[in-house]
């Protein structure tokens, strides 16, 4: 443990797939590579703050912790939470009880707890947003992987989270299902790529934002004709970023939400 400064933050981002962590110091810098192991299935809040803390036990001692996680968070309490409820993981069948067990859950105390270090609980979009934003203007971040992340800034301060992944793109399909792996892999990049275009041309006049990024692990996929075509405001960040936004989360101003 470091006294008199904050050196070292753990930070994870937990994903439906799978759950990766690293150590960065305070510049950013990872100090270690980072560990992902599959996400476990069904996925009660026990055993999700088991998990982490046993990733965490395989990395080099840390100060604090940040943890990034897929749903509604606010005040560092689970409201609701996607793929977590299932039974087998995305796209299987939701589990009532899991549903009771994460609605009103305390992620950040029980992590704290868990790992004995202060602890910041974020939605996963939103920390992969801190660790690329450029802190003016109103910038949007949206996340491709197992779904849709979004987060909102307004000169680098965290607007209030919006769940925009469990949002109707079309009758009976949300953002979730129009534009994660699932249908990804159905259509084939080329055809994925240019429903991504659609989206962020239907959520252009939406946000009028200043820039949008598009991170997360299928971002990468998108094809060089239709990321032409979305206009230089778009602009491509590595997926890394859910690790690297880490040690900014702690600094937005709205961590608390």
């Amino acid at each position: 443990m470091h006294t008199g400064r904050v050196a070292f933050t753990l930070t994870i981002d937990c994903g439906g797939g799978g759950i990766k962590g690293s150590v960065l110091d305070e510049a950013g810098t990872m100090r270690a590579q980072p560990i992902r192991v599959p996400t476990p299935y069904p996925l009660p809040p026990d055993l999700f703050v088991k998990t982490l803390v046993m990733l965490g036990e395989q990395l080099p001692n840390a100060d604090r912790v940040t943890v990034g996680m897929p749903g509604m968070i606010r005040h560092g309490v689970v409201v609701a939470t996607p793929h977590y409820v299932t039974r087998s993981g995305p796209r299987t069948k939701v589990d009532p009880e899991l549903v009771d067990l994460w609605h009103g859950f305390d992620a950040r105390t029980a992590l704290a707890e868990a790992f004995g270090l202060p602890t910041l609980v974020l939605n996963d979009a939103e920390v992969h947003g801190a660790g690329v934003v450029a802190g003016t203007g109103c910038e949007l971040v949206l996340t491709l992987g197992t779904g849709l992340g979004c987060a909102l800034f307004d000169g680098g301060e965290l607007a209030p989270h919006m769940e925009m992944s469990q949002a109707p793109i079309r009758w009976g399909t949300s953002y979730d299902t129009y534009i994660g792996e699932h249908e990804r892999r159905r259509l084939g990049d080329a055809l994925w790529s240019r429903r991504v275009r659609n989206v962020i041309e239907g959520l252009r006049p939406v946000f009028l934002w200043d820039r949008v990024f598009l991170g997360g692990g299928n971002s990468r996929l998108i094809t060089p004709a239709q990321l032409a075509k979305m206009g230089d405001d778009v602009i491509v960040v590595p997926n890394t970023a859910g690790i690297v936004g880490g040690v900014r989360a702690w600094t937005l101003g709205q961590e608390t939400r």
